[in-house]
């Protein structure tokens, strides 16, 4: 979750930050998608074990660029976000509104015509 956190949405507010996580845990609660973090966040085509670029989820799991997070100071806060965000799920309210899916503002996914829109947070916008 943490990586997640990082990868996605580390230049974004902390509301940006939660609507991320959200819809990881949202995931993990629908029946749609995989039933832990880690597998949500992994999901995607793999072949011999390693995902196929461009082919997941979460981009950056896919994308062929090292994992390793640069900005120690920012890693730091989304393991922190995270670890609460994990610990107090049940507690939690959604701000999300239930969000599943999300991409960047300036792309245009087919199949964002087909959702429900929830929420539009700095980079990110929201559907379930």
């Amino acid at each position: 979750m943490s990586l997640n956190l990082y990868h996605e949405s580390r230049n974004e507010s902390t509301a940006g930050n939660f609507l991320v996580g959200f819809t990881v845990l949202n995931r993990v609660r629908s029946n749609q998608f995989p039933n832990t973090v880690c597998e949500v966040i992994k999901q995607g085509l793999h072949k011999g074990g390693y995902p196929v670029r461009n082919r997941c989820q979460f981009s950056w799991y896919c994308d062929g660029i090292n994992d390793v997070p640069r900005n120690l100071r920012a890693y730091q806060r989304s393991k922190y976000l995270a670890e609460w965000m994990l610990l107090a799920k049940d507690w939690l309210v959604d701000i999300s509104d239930g969000s599943l899916y999300y991409h960047a503002y300036y792309v245009a996914p087919r199949w964002s015509k087909y959702r429900k829109k929830t929420v539009q947070v700095d980079s990110h916008i929201f559907y379930k």
